[in-house]
């Protein structure tokens, strides 16, 4: 593999906004002249040419010209985990074929936005997990995370799989992929505070606001400049 320069975002939970927040990050980091790329390794749960897959949300948002199947080589219509998901088609997935995928994204590109499946324990293949993919890869990780109830059990742990393979941890986004009322979700208001600190003090970057799904690159990256600490991800990157 070539060498790989970029960044990793997962989720705590399929659904939890990566999708977003990558294609906010693409679209901002490109405003400051940097040539990233984005890539989704494996993605389930519909066919290229929908428009609605992930690797087509993320070329529409950040106006990046390049063909769906080069940003999602491996891509299956089952709303399943990608190793089943493939198996349906007949396809055995294999960490190396993914890698290899990616080839052409890497020498492309002066850094890649990697966008997971899932969470980190997905699995991709027969015998191998997204975290498995991630270590490979050699990259430090992103985590996306909701903003309510039930997101800091999700998310010390994905922190703690990540820390036990010895993966550098760039921080976390809390994602408020729905309008939260903290009347209803009371939680929302000491999630960040809790997460930081049974986290060992891994720092929250920012809460990234709910957007409809109109939004377009500009609110993309109006948003990412008003809420989001961008030097963190600047640095992991080596800009």
């Amino acid at each position: 593999m070539s060498t790989l320069r970029g960044m990793f975002i997962t989720g705590t939970d399929t659904s939890v906004g990566k999708t977003i927040v990558t294609s906010a990050l693409a679209a901002t980091l490109r405003t400051e002249g940097l040539n990233a790329g984005v890539w989704k390794p494996v993605q389930s749960g519909g066919l290229l040419g929908s428009g609605a897959t992930d690797a087509e949300r993320l070329l529409q948002s950040t106006g990046i010209c390049e063909r769906p199947e080069a940003v999602a080589p491996f891509t299956f219509e089952a709303s399943l985990a990608p190793m089943l998901a493939a198996k349906q088609t007949g396809v055995t997935l294999s960490l190396k074929e993914i890698i290899a995928a990616g080839e052409p994204l890497i020498k492309r590109y002066q850094a890649l936005l990697i966008e997971g499946a899932g969470g980190v324990a997905v699995p991709l293949t027969d015998d191998a997990l997204v975290i498995d993919l991630i270590s490979m890869l050699h990259v430090p990780v992103l985590i996306v995370a909701r903003s309510g109830l039930g997101t800091i059990n999700h998310t010390l742990l994905t922190i703690s799989s990540l820390r036990q393979r010895g993966i550098p941890i760039v921080g976390i986004i809390m994602n408020n992929s729905e309008c939260i009322d903290a009347l209803d979700d009371p939680s929302a208001a000491t999630n960040t505070e809790l997460i930081e600190r049974y986290s060992g003090g891994l720092k929250v970057l920012g809460h990234f606001p709910y957007l409809h799904d109109e939004a377009n690159t500009e609110m993309l990256i109006h948003s990412v400049r008003r809420t989001i600490q961008l030097a963190p991800i600047r640095q992991a990157l080596s800009i």
